[in-house]
């Protein structure tokens, strides 16, 4: 999946707004950040619960990963933006937004 395809996909869902976050873009609803960009490292880390983690990680320790530190132990997954299936990507992101976004609005992807 390229950057702008990601970026695409982010905004698509309820209440979306993208902001700087370091040398990053975040993508938030209700101030929260649910995932972010690295345009240059072509990686995304999500916000996932620890057994959603652990599931995406099993399918490949080489392609997602947890976040570094104390991050990664709270969900923070990265994964790589170029070596994985927009079926994929798009699943993590979707179970991430729905960790973040108040009910009324995560109901509606029925995560």
């Amino acid at each position: 999946m390229d950057n702008l395809t990601f970026t695409t996909h982010c905004l698509s869902f309820d209440d979306v707004i993208e902001l700087p976050h370091f040398e990053k873009i975040s993508f938030r609803v209700n101030k929260k950040i649910f995932a972010t960009l690295n345009i240059q490292k072509k990686q995304a880390t999500f916000k996932l619960s620890e057994i959603d983690q652990s599931v995406f990680c099993d399918f490949d320790r080489n392609r997602i990963w947890p976040a570094t530190g104390a991050w990664g132990k709270q969900g923070w997954t990265t994964f790589d933006l170029a070596e994985l299936t927009d079926e994929m990507l798009i699943d993590a992101l979707t179970l991430s937004y729905c960790n973040v976004a108040p009910k009324k609005l995560s109901e509606k992807y029925k995560c």
